[in-house]
């Protein structure tokens, strides 16, 4: 199972306040525990929203919403793709995490949906198409 685990965004990280040296080698630490477990699969931190653009639909609308954004705590400062047994599991080892803020912070866990999650609607050929595109992304890698 594959989960993103998400670092919520805090009116520092907003400003664009880098986290201390401290709290980096820590994380590095963290960092280094989930790839040693064979858990990671990737991690980022992003930009503040003020660096982004949201892209708002409304039937075949597009309208271009350039950044900041008002509520940082609906927004995502950071992320990690693990590859875990279980939510339990995922729970676990972000219960271990470094607080990412240093003050009030949180970690959403999300389970990334897979093939087989889609049932009969994921036929052969929509299979073969998204192993194709891995294939191609992990080339670039």
């Amino acid at each position: 199972m594959r989960f993103i685990v998400m670092v919520k965004a805090s009116p520092e990280s907003e400003a664009g306040v880098l986290p201390s040296q401290e709290l980096l080698t820590e994380m590095g630490k963290f960092n280094e525990e989930l790839v040693k477990a064979g858990v990671m699969l990737e991690g980022e931190g992003l930009h503040p929203s003020s660096k982004g653009a949201q892209v708002k639909f409304s039937g075949s609308k597009r309208t271009v919403v350039d950044g900041p954004f008002a509520e940082t705590k609906e927004l995502v400062a950071g992320f990690w793709v693990w590859q875990v047994r279980s939510k339990e599991e995922a729970i676990e080892w972000a219960k271990r995490c470094p607080n990412p803020t240093g003050a009030e912070g949180e970690l959403e866990i999300r389970q990334i949906f897979e093939a087989d999650d889609f049932g009969a609607e994921f036929t052969p050929e929509l299979r073969e198409q998204e192993e194709r595109l891995r294939a191609q992304v992990a080339a670039r890698k």
